[in-house]
């Protein structure tokens, strides 16, 4: 029996998804990946979907942005998203997964579908025939030549980094403490600054040596992975209003929020690994462990694992991508993940599960769809094909990528009455996902099956911080 075809470049989480959303239609998917026979700065090893700066795939329930791109992902059978929950790990309102069975478990799933050709090797051009391309933040330098000389847009940059790992063993639980914001959960460990501690610490990070770019290159961080370092050039107090707010920890031994607050998130299933949260930094290796071990707790940290910088390729979307994640030069050709403008380990998922979605039905002579307006994924490709091209940087799910609810509605005695926050995201999570429920069935014809949504405690939720990647 012969089947459709496609190429699929790049086995990341966005190129293991597109390969996986082909082959559940009955589309053969050659899947290309350049480790191990090629490694990056970032990579440690040949598997698929390997997360290389936090564990974490973001917040969970209906009151975040990310939780309902979960949901839609979820309800469609998202093989990514299944892997994360059979690899999850506690930490509390965020789904955060033990990395290295995470990857093993989409790796066995690519590798073990009969409809998917993996083969192990540099891909330098652009393929002929309907492709989805997810090669990466880290697409070699001849593939994004070629992307680029197809587009005719520029190549674009950034740089990101990822957080130090410290072992278990070497973190003093007699000066840090467990516990979540507000009372959350206790899957964090928490390290408090005095005042005069955190002055101390922030000196040595300003003075701490970084990355020192090439005279050609030039520096550009993406918002939502800033290394710490750079946050702190912002300004002394910058790093206590971000990564580092003390708000919702009550240090058991005063009683009170301390004056800053470092984090950590476990990394391993068995807790022997914890990373620090919000700390992405590209600081060379001996003045990074200097400046890690003059937090609180972590005065005789072992640092198993520095953070390290690297940069990241990605198109100019709103130039060269529809709305289906097709390229406009060529729409036989689909991007997904971080090339194609977003950010995030879910969002790369959920592109890529759109793309191969979209290259399988092209396949299979079908036209290519687009999520609605409602859904989260819908807003965040109709953000790519849309936005401003002047100054574009990849993007994070978030609220308002779709519309708004009215801000009052009648109460009673025909008063009107401001909605809140609180009031008006359950409202828009709901709506969201079964917007793409309906879609996902009625246009696509996909089986649907509506998913669990994990509640947060309401009030935790409203007043905790952001959850960092």
């Amino acid at each position: 029996m012969s089947f459709p075809e496609i190429t699929v470049i790049g086995a990341g989480l966005a190129g293991s998804q597109a390969a996986l959303a082909a082959a559940s239609l009955g589309v053969r998917a050659r899947l290309h990946e350049m480790r191990p026979v090629r490694m990056t700065p970032a990579h440690r090893s040949g598997n698929f979907a390997e997360l290389v700066c936090s564990n974490s795939l973001g917040g969970e329930g209906e009151m975040q942005a990310k939780g309902l791109l979960q949901a839609e992902l979820r309800s469609v059978g998202g093989e990514i998203l299944l892997s994360a929950d059979a690899s999850r790990l506690p930490a509390g309102n965020a789904l955060a997964v033990e990395r290295e069975e995470f990857s093993a478990r989409v790796t066995r799933t690519v590798r073990e579908h009969p409809l998917i050709e993996v083969v192990e090797g540099e891909i330098e051009k652009v393929p002929e025939g309907i492709a989805v391309i997810a090669s990466g933040p880290l697409t070699s330098d001849a593939l994004a030549a070629d992307l680029a000389r197809l587009t005719g847009s520029e190549r674009l940059s950034f740089y990101d980094a990822a957080a130090p790992v410290l072992a278990f063993e070497s973190i003093d639980l007699d000066r840090a403490w467990r516990a979540g914001r507000y009372d959350q959960s206790a899957d964090y460990i928490n390290c408090p600054f005095t005042k005069e501690e955190y002055l101390r610490f922030f000196g040595a990070l300003e003075q701490a040596r970084s990355h020192t770019p090439h005279d050609w290159e030039k520096l550009d961080f993406f918002e939502g992975c800033m290394p710490i370092e750079e946050i702190a050039r912002r300004g002394v107090d910058t790093p206590r209003f971000g990564p580092m707010s003390p708000k919702g920890l009550d240090d058991p031994r005063t009683g009170r929020w301390p004056y800053a607050v470092a984090q950590l998130r476990q990394e391993d299933r068995e807790g022997r690994l914890w990373s620090l949260v919000g700390f992405q930094t590209g600081l060379k290796w001996g003045d990074q462990k200097a400046v890690v071990q003059l937090i609180p707790g972590l005065e005789n940290a072992e640092v198993v694992r520095y953070g390290v910088m690297h940069r990241n390729t990605y198109l100019n979307a709103p130039e060269v991508l529809d709305s289906t994640l097709q390229l406009r030069a060529d729409p036989a050709k689909f991007v997904a993940g971080v090339l194609a403008g977003t950010e995030g380990y879910l969002e790369s998922a959920a592109t890529g599960w759109l793309a191969g979605l979209n290259a399988a039905r092209l396949a299979l002579g079908g036209p290519p769809l687009t999520p609605p307006a409602e859904s989260m994924l819908g807003g965040l490709v109709r953000y790519l094909a849309s936005a401003n091209p002047r100054g574009f940087q990849p993007m994070n799910v978030n609220w308002a990528l779709v519309p708004e609810l009215p801000a009052h509605e009648p109460g009673p005695n025909g008063k009107v009455r401001k909605l809140g926050k609180r009031e008006k995201r359950p409202v828009m999570f709901r709506r969201g996902l079964d917007a793409f429920m309906g879609w996902a069935r009625e246009e696509a014809g996909l089986t649907v099956t509506p998913p669990p949504v994990p509640q947060p405690a309401p009030e935790a939720e409203e007043k905790a911080a952001p959850v960092l990647r």
